[in-house]
């Protein structure tokens, strides 16, 4: 018995009936030889990790366009608090910490540089359109490396499945939905507070009540409730008085951050500068990199202009944009 197959092994031991085994994977789309050390949740983790497009989340927008200040979270930091939430519920229900961690560390992997902002302008002017969940999916299947990086059908499930109606096959999948859901909330409050854009005494009085008066009580009270309430069950879910101060919560952060509000009020330049990197791309396919020269040899140039524009980072957009539409003796200045 290697090491693999005695972690396996432990897994069969001591995880929940409801848990997904590694060893019960339903395995990848191209068969691999088994890791001796690793088992195949894990080798997906660290793949994901390992890839470029995982390091260019360190350079996409969370809410804040180009904040000016070291604290505010970007698209990586986001990722990695809904890695540590789902993994504290995964582990506290005997689930399979190691799937749920490669889900949540992948979840984003095909969001736009500018957050939610340049998935709206893709989404609108793409003829196939675009959600940053199927995007994602798409990064870990064909993009990465040119040719995906071959994950289990369960990290794959649980990604392209992480938010909206959907819902994953697995408990651990479904876990990234709430935690997602808790990270987001809950940081961008913080960062919204330390923006001005919001200040602690307009955040309802009643979810303050019920989920607690700081950014920790309300993490703390959201992931035991979801522990609580799902213990030794086959699905997950909240308290009624929770869930509806949590959704309530949601709704505040819509009305007062996410729409019209100060911090968005970079928006609009931000989403001219995608459309019109794609607009020019699609005219101009003789200007896209070398490795995407070959890619329209079996995809559509709106296919392929998607896939670059989404892979940009905030800066390299604002680079582009700079390149090819300020005359060269203006950028000098």
């Amino acid at each position: 018995m290697n090491i693999r197959e005695h972690t396996e092994y432990i897994e069969e031991q001591i995880l929940s009936p409801h848990a997904q085994l590694s060893s019960k994977s339903k395995g990848r789309a191209r068969p691999e030889r088994k890791c001796e050390i690793r088992t195949d949740f894990q080798r997906d983790r660290d793949r994901i990790i390992h890839s470029k497009s995982f390091r260019r989340l360190k350079h996409k927008t969370q809410v804040f366009i180009t904040p000016e200040g070291d604290h505010y979270r970007t698209r990586l930091t986001h990722t990695l608090e809904v890695a540590q939430i789902a993994r504290t519920i995964a582990r506290a229900l005997r689930l399979n910490e190691d799937l749920t961690e490669a889900i949540a560390l992948g979840h984003d992997l095909g969001h736009t540089p500018f957050g939610h902002a340049g998935e709206f302008v893709l989404d609108s002017i793409c003829p196939y359109g675009f959600k940053h969940y199927e995007q994602s999916l798409r990064v870990v299947d064909v993009l990465e490396n040119g040719k995906g990086i071959n994950l289990t059908a369960e990290v794959r499930d649980g990604i392209v499945n992480h938010t909206g109606e959907n819902k994953a096959m697995t408990l651990e999948g479904q876990i990234i939905k709430y935690a997602d859901r808790i990270a987001y909330i809950n940081h961008d409050i913080d960062d919204a507070i330390r923006g001005g854009v919001i200040a602690k005494e307009s955040i309802p009085k009643h979810c303050l009540e019920i989920l607690g008066k700081t950014h920790a009580e309300r993490i703390n009270t959201m992931i035991s409730d979801i522990i609580y309430e799902s213990a030794n069950k086959d699905t997950l879910s909240m308290s009624k008085d929770v869930y509806q101060a949590t959704m309530d919560l949601r709704k505040f952060m819509f009305d007062n951050v996410y729409i019209g509000s100060v911090a968005k009020k970079e928006e609009q330049k931000a989403q001219n500068i995608v459309s019109e990197l794609y607009n020019y791309f699609v005219k101009h396919p003789e200007s896209l990199p070398d490795e995407l020269q070959v890619c329209l040899e079996n995809s559509d140039i709106h296919r392929v202009v998607c896939d670059y524009i989404a892979g940009m980072t905030d800066r390299y957009a604002i680079h582009k944009f700079y390149e090819i539409f300020i005359p060269a003796s203006w950028r000098k200045a």
